[in-house]
């Protein structure tokens, strides 16, 4: 009994000084975090039930299951910035009298590049996209 006041003990602390360290930390750093401390958790309610404490086993082993489904979710991602039209223009490399064929034609030349299936980065196929989605919504 005593050890699973202490675990509840280091549990407490983690999540107290969490709470003071969040600024400091990226969320990867805590999804890795969370997610071991559900493997610990799981570990000791699987520990307590099968010594007979069933109503303690079972209230752990449903903590660590909520905390792995908190550590698998996705952190939000900041919306794409908005850039004005020059900055749109150059992005996509069409002039300022560029049409909408000229504008399609020229995100689907560069997506094709820069897309993160083909090898590229999520944050460069997020301005191509806000650059042609600013000059396509300002053309109509």
């Amino acid at each position: 009994m005593i050890y699973l006041l202490l675990f509840g003990a280091l549990v407490a602390l983690l999540v107290w000084t969490g709470r003071r360290a969040a600024p400091r930390l990226r969320i990867r750093d805590w999804r890795v975090v969370t997610g071991g401390l559900s493997a610990l958790t799981l570990l000791g309610g699987a520990a307590a039930a099968s010594r007979g404490g069933w109503l303690i086993g079972g209230g752990l082993i449903l903590v660590g299951g909520a905390l792995a489904l908190a550590a698998r979710k996705q952190p939000p991602r900041p919306p794409a910035p908005v850039a004005s039209d020059s900055e749109a223009r150059a992005i996509l490399g069409v002039g300022p009298n560029a049409d909408e064929a000229e504008i399609k034609a020229a995100y689907s030349r560069l997506i094709r590049m820069a897309h993160p299936d083909r090898g590229g980065t999520s944050g460069l196929a997020a301005q191509l996209n806000a650059a042609r989605d600013q000059l396509l919504g300002r053309l109509k």
